[in-house]
């Protein structure tokens, strides 16, 4: 067949399908709503995606979070407003980091090319967001991440977040406070912890790096004397200078800023080894028990009682609606012991149904759906009473602390609500 023969049959079908809605009152689509749209009808379909490794080291944390979805939809009766929900997890697991970026790439793509797809929960890890995040928000459909922290996804950082949003209208959003709130809780332990004379080391990736310039930044707020911020290679010769120096400085506090790998082991152990009484602080990319459990690869165990970490999960009691969610959770599933990271899931469903509920008509317009969700003050959540800025950053301030239980792996001790953020 020619191709004027071509495009003439496919304008033809065209014109069908465009009649075909009309006369139906049909969704408006791709583009969404608008004081032209056609008038919707009650059962309609819009669709949830989320994007989560759910093999791999992350598994356990991300089956909660699905769970935590599952159960606010079928709390919701699977509807949000007029509208029937489809929810479709999709999984991006694979790669040395549980993630894989072509399959967090083809689960954005997948989304983006759905003309009932309005909502996004994803991802699970700061850099898979960077592979999904120009993706989506060339399509205008808008993402909720519940669990990163990376403060490069929403605000200044080398080629971001400009790189992550090609068109300049943001369509990305996260219900966990960033790493410049983790900053600020580290720097608070610390100060509770009685540090005089701290140390920062970072494992020169984005994340660490730019979790310990914040806190070079923020020491201020907290009156911390921070005699040494920067970052080392994985080697031993690199370690063992880091160690000299650490010998003539002295501190009695070092934070080690990045993810856990067996690189960051022998960091520690240098660390260790060179400042022997000194405590040890990391972010929540290490407070997990590869870091911190011998019997996983860990650190050793004489280590162990020096370390403090951070983390956006917290123990589910805390929060304002855990109790009730746990309930909620024990009569769905049977267990009473899921992964903090369910509430967060749960919350980040309920989010995206009460945004489209409220809608009405508009619910299924994804351009409606992300100015509702940049517009949302003063949300009362089981997570706590919270706002967006215009960044799409929470205005949620809290981080659980943790120490090393007697397991090797971190146990919660307390939340940890740091005053001063910049």
């Amino acid at each position: 067949m020619s191709l004027a023969a071509r495009k003439a049959i496919a304008g033809g079908l065209l014109m069908l399908s465009v009649a075909a809605l009309s006369a139906c009152g049909g969704s408006s689509g791709a583009a969404g709503g608008g004081a032209g749209a056609s008038v919707r009808r009650a059962g309609e379909v819009v669709d949830i995606y989320s994007s989560l490794p759910t093999h791999g080291p992350s598994a356990r944390q991300t089956a909660s979070l699905v769970k935590g979805m599952r159960l606010a939809l079928a709390q919701a009766g699977y509807r949000a407003g007029a509208y029937r929900v489809q929810y479709t997890p999709l999984d991006d697991s694979g790669g040395p980091g549980g993630w894989d970026a072509n399959r967090t790439a083809a689960n954005a793509r997948k989304a983006a090319v759905d003309p009932h797809a309005v909502y996004y929960i994803g991802e699970f890890d700061d850099d898979a967001s960077k592979v999904s995040m120009p993706i989506l928000n060339e399509a205008g459909i808008p993402q909720v991440s519940p669990a990163n922290t990376y403060v490069g996804l929403t605000t200044s950082a080398p080629g971001e977040p400009k790189g992550n949003s090609p068109t300049d209208t943001r369509t990305y959003l996260r219900i966990v406070p960033s790493d410049s709130v983790q900053a600020a809780a580290i720097l608070l332990a610390m100060s509770q912890a009685g540090c005089t004379r701290s140390a920062v080391v970072d494992d020169q990736e984005p994340y660490g790096t730019g979790l310990a310039t914040l806190i070079g930044v923020e020491k201020g707020l907290y009156a911390m004397n921070v005699v040494s911020v920067g970052g080392i290679a994985p080697n031993a010769r690199a370690l063992g200078a880091y160690a000299t120096s650490l010998r003539a400085q002295r501190p009695d506090c070092v934070v080690l800023a990045g993810a856990a790998s067996p690189s960051a082991v022998k960091l520690t152990a240098a660390v260790h080894a060179a400042r022997p009484t000194a405590k040890i602080f990391a972010p929540g990319a290490m407070c997990n028990g590869s870091w911190t459990n011998p019997k996983h690869g860990g650190v050793a165990a004489s280590i162990g009682r020096l370390i403090e970490c951070t983390s956006v999960i917290r123990n589910l009691r805390t929060y304002p609606g855990g109790k009730g969610f746990l309930a909620a959770y024990r009569a769905r599933y049977g267990t009473a012991g899921p992964s903090p990271y369910a509430i967060l899931g749960y919350e980040a469903m309920k989010l995206g149904l009460s945004t489209i509920a409220r809608l009405g008509a508009e619910g299924d317009s994804k351009s409606d759906v992300r100015t509702a969700l940049f517009s949302t003050t003063d949300r009362h959540s089981v997570l706590g009473t919270y706002s967006f800025d215009q960044n799409g950053d929470t205005t949620l301030r809290s981080y659980g602390l943790y120490k090393v239980g007697p397991s090797g792996n971190p146990t919660f001790v307390r939340t940890i609500t740091p005053p001063h953020v910049l």
